[in-house]
């Protein structure tokens, strides 16, 4: 909630979703509006590494943040080798959680 807010007072607009599932179904709705999925690692349901291959079969380019307490060596060893991801590390301020959002941003440019 307070990285949404942090996001929406840099100008960006955010959808929440309150789980794995949900963000799921907002992805065949707003899929072609969406720039980048911020999730964490662990979550009620659906973990985050699941639904980030779930959201390859039909966005494959789609940039992606994991936020998680562990380390991104021990988080890495969950997801595809391939995979093109950006890690932000918990704890982190809402500065960084901005920071790291415009970085993936310009990427596109």
């Amino acid at each position: 909630m307070f990285g949404a807010r942090a996001l929406r007072n840099k100008g960006y607009t955010v959808i929440e979703a309150g789980s794995g599932e949900e963000a799921l179904e907002l992805l065949v709705q707003e899929g072609d509006n969406i720039d980048v999925l911020i999730t964490d690692v662990v979550m009620p349901g659906l973990d985050g590494p699941t639904m980030i291959r779930k959201v390859r079969e039909t966005h494959a380019d789609m940039k992606v943040v994991f936020i998680s307490g562990y380390t991104e060596d021990s988080f890495r060893k969950r997801l595809d080798v391939a995979e093109d991801i950006h890690f932000l590390p918990k704890p982190f301020t809402l500065q960084q959680l901005a920071t790291k959002v415009k970085e993936i941003m310009a990427e596109e440019v």
